[in-house]
């Protein structure tokens, strides 16, 4: 009898875990509006500014940890970053093509595997991307960007950041200030990145 009443405990704490999963349609949402507070921290950082949209409470401090990770990989590789659009070599002016090519982006970042460090290096590039289409005059293909980055989620990131419990686990990239490590355990994601920025626009101009 022991046995089975263990096991239902057992059970019982198993389906409140599958309970609380956060859904595809949960993580996109908050994927998107993450997007969408990085997009304006960056249009603000160059003095473009926008309308903030404020994330939800349950966000918040997943938003400040992006944004913290966000800042210290692009300190770390400011070229990288920075009109990221001209890299391309493509119009911010065609909807299709920049949403096609923050894709290839994203894709080539995660080809390798799936990481926090990649995570936020696409927030990166989608922030670095909506600079340069507001810069040219086209903040209507900012909201592109956020719509790109939510299927992109949906599609090839839903089922690892189930397994993490959702957004909140980003909060364990967070070291003391004083730990101080060899090497920045971004370094080799920002190394990648300026590696396939430089090349990628052959890959997207591919036929199929």
């Amino acid at each position: 009898m022991e046995v089975i009443r263990r096991s239902s405990v057992f059970a019982a704490g198993m389906m409140e875990a599958f309970d609380h999963s956060p859904s595809d349609k949960e993580l996109v949402s908050k994927s998107k509006a993450l997007c969408r507070d990085y997009i304006h921290s960056r249009l603000n950082l160059y003095g473009l500014g926008s309308s903030k949209t404020q994330v939800d409470s349950t966000l918040c401090d997943v938003a400040a940890v992006l944004l913290c990770l966000g800042d210290e990989l692009e300190c770390m590789r400011p070229s990288v970053y920075r009109n990221v659009a001209r890299q391309l070599n493509i119009s911010v002016a065609m909807e299709t093509m920049v949403s096609d090519a923050f894709v290839a982006v994203a894709t080539e970042i995660f080809a390798a595997g799936i990481t926090w460090g990649k995570v936020v290096s696409m927030y990166a590039v989608a922030g670095a991307l909506a600079v340069d289409c507001v810069r040219q005059n086209q903040p209507a293909t900012v909201q592109t960007i956020v719509d790109s980055l939510g299927q992109f989620v949906r599609k090839n990131l839903a089922p690892w950041l189930k397994k993490r419990g959702g957004w909140t686990d980003i909060k364990r990239c967070v070291v003391k200030l004083d730990a101080v490590p060899q090497t920045h355990w971004l370094s080799p994601v920002a190394q990648s990145c300026k590696h396939f920025l430089s090349t990628l626009y052959i890959y997207i101009m591919k036929e199929p």
